[in-house]
């Protein structure tokens, strides 16, 4: 077995991208569905107290897996080989095979975005565990990053399993110890939770949603609690240049999560350059 894995280790990195450009397919309906399903969720949740009766819609199993996809104009289903990543964008014109309804070129783009996120985590790590790990931890941060950008939504149900799966996955050192781990989750918590309840105390407004605090949770559990201070950093850095680039006025809300999910991913490909970075400076300030 061990010698099937090393004949593998050169096309580790092919390998991982045509994966990446699937994943990123089923990435497309993660980001389109869960919002819809948490929506779904609420709605149903206050009419059932209300005593308010649901619509069809409101009733109709909505799920990862169901309804079919379809075209939001037509309603034709989409077909098996139209889900094939790129191409089927590509053959089909960017329209809808039955209406001609244009299709956004973001389905594309973010799978050949995780193909090529995919394809850095296996050229950085190789044939090992921590480019297994890397190819979870990438995928969530992806779809975390259009979720929050397209919603301002950082679901429980990515950011609660991306915890847990970054402290199971240090359980035995693979990326950082344990110990670490299990301080940069609560730290990571509990600094940008602190932050916002001095904020709302000075200014009585809500700076920042709780979503934020468990993705700093999940960071911090993968990569550890060293690198906080740099990942705060860096997201504030980048938050800054979104904001420039997107023209966001005063008072504007914007999404901080894609913020993190860049900067934590960054830090987990360069995390050896990063940590010596880190060292370098602690020894330079004496600690």
């Amino acid at each position: 077995m061990l010698e099937i894995w090393n004949q593998l280790a050169p096309f580790v990195v092919p390998l991982a991208v045509v994966v990446g450009l699937l994943i990123g397919s089923f990435l497309n309906v993660v980001i389109y569905r869960v919002p819809v399903m948490m929506e779904r969720g609420w709605t149903q949740f206050a009419k059932e107290h209300l005593n308010l009766p649901l619509t069809t819609e409101e009733e109709t199993a909505f799920t990862l897996c169901k309804p079919d996809s379809r075209c939001p104009k037509c309603h034709a289903p989409v077909t098996a080989w139209q889900n094939v990543p790129i191409v089927s964008y590509i053959l089909l014109g960017g329209k809808c095979g039955s209406c001609t309804t244009p299709i956004s070129i973001r389905y594309p783009l973010v799978e050949l975005l995780t193909g090529i996120l995919f394809g850095v985590v296996a050229w950085q790590y190789g044939w090992s565990w921590l480019t297994f790990g890397g190819l979870i931890f990438t995928a969530m941060l992806v779809a975390l990053t259009f979720i929050d950008y397209d919603t301002q939504y950082l679901p429980d149900s990515l950011t609660l399993p991306l915890v847990w799966l970054g402290l199971l996955y240090n359980f035995n050192g693979a990326f950082t110890t344990l110990q670490s781990a299990v301080l940069g989750a609560v730290c990571g918590y509990m600094s940008l939770w602190l932050l916002c309840y001095v904020y709302k105390l000075l200014t009585g407004k809500i700076g920042m949603g709780g979503g934020d605090f468990k993705l700093l949770a999940a960071l911090g559990a993968w990569l550890g609690v060293g690198v906080l201070p740099v990942l705060v950093f860096m997201a504030a850095l980048i938050g800054i240049i979104g904001a420039l680039v997107s023209r966001v006025g005063k008072g504007q809300q914007f999404a901080f999560g894609p913020s993190l999910a860049v900067a934590g991913w960054i830090i987990f490909i360069a995390n050896e350059p990063i940590n010596q970075l880190i060292q370098w400076w602690l020894t330079k300030s004496g600690f």
